[in-house]
Order: C-alpha cells, then sequence, then structure tokens
C-alpha cells in the first residue's frame, strides 16, 4: 500500500456511509415523488401499496383547479423583484460601506442586528404600514416586506467580497479619470460579480420560501406558493396527493438555481489581482 493511501476497508465504509447520509436526504423526496404520481386513494392506502399505476391527475388538477399556475407566478413575481431590487441596493450600499476611511464597525453591526429580529417580530408593524399607503393584498406590499431581511443580508454577505478587492484598484481608476460609479461598474463589479450571483441566488431562495409575510400581507389574488401548499390543508383532511405534486412543483425552481451556488460563491477571488 502507498503512503497516504487509505486501507480497502476504509474506502468502503466511507462510501456506505456516504451512501447512507444521502439516502436518509434523499428517501423523504422520493416519497414525494412518488405519492404525487399516484392518485388520491392509493396516497392514503395504509400499508402503502408499491404496485401503482402512475398518473399526472393530481399535477394537472393543482395547476388547473387550484390554480397553482397563478400562485407560481406570484412567487415568481414576488422573489424576482425583491432579489432584484435588494442586490441593486445592497450592492451599492455595501460598496459604500466598505470603502469609507472608518472602519463602520457600528453600522456593520446594526445591519448585522437585522438578521436576529425574528420575522414574526416585524409582520404586525408591516401590516400596518402596507394597509396605512394601501398597498394590501398587492405584489408590491410583498415585495417590500422581503426587503426587510433580503436587503440586510445582500449587504452584509457582499462586503466580504468587497473587502477582498484592493483598494488599490480605486485608486488607480481614479487616476485614470473614472468617477466612482465608473469604478464601481467597470473596475470592481466585475470582480464581484461570482459573489453577487450567489449572493442573489440565495435572496431568491429565501424570498421564494417565505411564509410568515406571504400569509398576513397576501389576499386571493396575490397568494404565493407557500400560502398556496398550507390552504391544501383543510376541514376535511389534507390532500395529500395534491400536496406532493405542489411541493414537487414547488421545490423545482430551487433546485435548478441551488446549481449555482457551487459555481459561483468564490472566496477571495481577487487576491493577487495587484502585481
Amino acid at each position: 500500500m502507498r503512503l497516504g493511501q487509505r486501507p480497502a476497508y476504509q474506502t468502503f465504509l466511507l462510501y456506505l456511509a456516504l451512501v447512507l447520509v444521502t439516502l436518509f436526504f434523499l428517501l423523504p423526496l422520493l416519497w414525494i415523488l412518488r405519492t404525487s404520481l399516484i392518485t388520491k386513494a392509493q396516497a392514503y392506502q395504509i400499508p402503502p401499496n408499491f404496485h401503482v399505476q402512475l398518473t399526472l391527475e393530481n399535477y394537472i388538477e393543482v395547476l388547473t383547479t387550484n390554480k397553482f399556475a397563478r400562485y407560481y407566478l406570484n412567487s415568481a413575481i414576488v422573489s424576482l423583484s425583491a432579489t432584484v431590487l435588494s442586490v441593486v441596493f445592497g450592492a451599492m450600499s455595501s460598496y459604500w460601506l466598505s470603502r469609507q476611511p472608518g472602519n463602520m464597525t457600528g453600522a456593520k453591526l446594526a445591519i448585522l442586528a437585522t438578521q436576529m429580529i425574528p420575522p414574526i417580530v416585524l409582520v404586525i408593524p408591516i401590516n400596518t404600514l402596507i394597509r396605512s399607503v394601501g398597498l394590501n393584498d398587492s405584489w408590491m406590499a410583498l415585495v417590500l416586506a422581503y426587503l426587510t431581511f433580503n436587503l440586510p443580508y445582500v449587504i452584509w454577505m457582499l462586503l466580504g467580497f468587497y473587502d477582498n478587492v484592493p483598494r488599490e484598484l480605486d485608486e488607480a481608476s481614479a487616476i485614470d479619470g473614472c468617477s466612482t460609479m465608473q469604478t464601481f461598474f467597470k473596475v470592481v463589479f466585475p470582480l464581484i460579480a461570482p459573489g453577487m450571483m450567489a449572493t442573489a441566488v440565495y435572496s431568491f431562495l429565501v424570498s421564494w420560501n417565505e411564509f410568515v409575510f406571504a400569509l398576513v400581507l397576501s389576499g386571493n389574488a396575490t397568494r404565493t406558493i407557500p400560502v398556496a401548499i398550507a390552504a391544501l390543508e383543510t376541514q376535511h383532511g389534507v390532500k395529500i396527493a395534491e400536496l406532493c405534486a405542489s411541493t414537487m412543483l414547488a421545490i423545482l425552481p430551487i433546485v435548478i438555481l441551488s446549481s449555482f451556488i457551487k459555481k459561483y460563491l468564490v472566496n477571495g477571488l481577487t487576491f493577487g489581482s495587484i502585481k
């Protein structure tokens, strides 16, 4: 056996442990998928019958009768709008904080402290403000509410990426005649773009899965996916087959976007950029 090479039994045990951990997380998801592809009667069978004929009737009913397509559109509009606004304003705010002469510790701690406030504490005052300006039961109400937790997160996350960009690049671009905005867009932005993309993806996921604000601030016309899924628990019981179909549709964008996190979350991207 060569130096540093594991014995065969250790390699086997390592892969076995990885398979078991993977199954632990995948089996519930696979069971949801299986339940979404069988009939309503079969979904309630105990013990479950594994010899069933697969069908798409649950997905068809969810997208038509339950208006899930409308809720899907609501979630997409609200999540994308909140993400774009939080990234645009958060990127500029974070850049300003990073380039201040002092360390701005107080401001940074204040931004971080907002993330420690439970969302349930903010629901009632935000709901009062939204109703006072006549924005209740609207997409804008949810977008503004989502900014309360997305914007501080974006600012805090991007600070680490901006701090890794040497200030000498800003000074060199200023000597070349660039304004602050030109320096930001032409010099700094390309360097922190991977970090900004990863932050945007996470911000979108948080907005897509948010439930508390959506439950209080949305109505029948602006209901989002998490609220629509919760509504499948009715006075007649849980519509388990439709619930599983809705869940699979809801996690589809998350599965797609999550693949971007590993690709774009690069730390210390600009180390050694000045020679």
